[in-house]
């Protein structure tokens, strides 16, 4: 079918194949869509695990009182090497990696995880991995009474 353009007789307008592109550029959209908010959600669930198990090495590491001070009714702190290994070793048994200090009056530990998470869709256009970082601490608390003395 001819149809005259600006009055020049060859002038055709043929849009064959127009709706197969815009149809390609969306689905291309729609699935970077999802990859995001996959991707990015299960980097949010990583983190929140991340957070997690560096609370509770902390926790853990925050067992490790050093028994000279706490017989001798001195303070309640933390031995830095046993709480920093009774982490550590917590930290191996979940199979995460990550730093652990002790404040410099043994009352605080604090503990950083590092990792990644491995993309599922964003790995199409070269985001291979996330990195994912999880922070923790725990402060000893000693003679902590209820209000009113009880």
């Amino acid at each position: 079918m001819m149809v005259r353009q600006m009055g020049l007789p060859w002038a055709r307008l043929d849009e064959r194949g127009g709706v197969t592109v815009f149809v390609a550029v969306c689905v291309l959209a729609l699935l970077g869509i999802i990859g995001v908010a996959v991707d990015g959600g299960s980097k949010m669930r990583a983190t929140e695990r991340a957070d997690y198990l560096a609370g509770e090495a902390a926790r853990a590491g925050g067992q490790a009182i050093d028994p000279a001070e706490a017989i001798s009714g001195n303070a309640i702190v933390v031995d830095p090497q046993d709480a920093q290994a009774a982490g550590q070793a917590y930290l191996k048994s979940v199979g995460a990696t990550g730093t652990i200090s002790v404040s410099g009056d043994g009352k605080t530990l604090t503990v950083t995880i590092t990792g990644s998470y491995d993309t599922k869709f964003l790995s199409v256009v070269g985001i291979g991995s996330l990195s994912v970082t999880g922070h923790g601490t725990a402060t000893l608390l000693h003679g902590v009474t209820a209000p009113g003395g009880n």
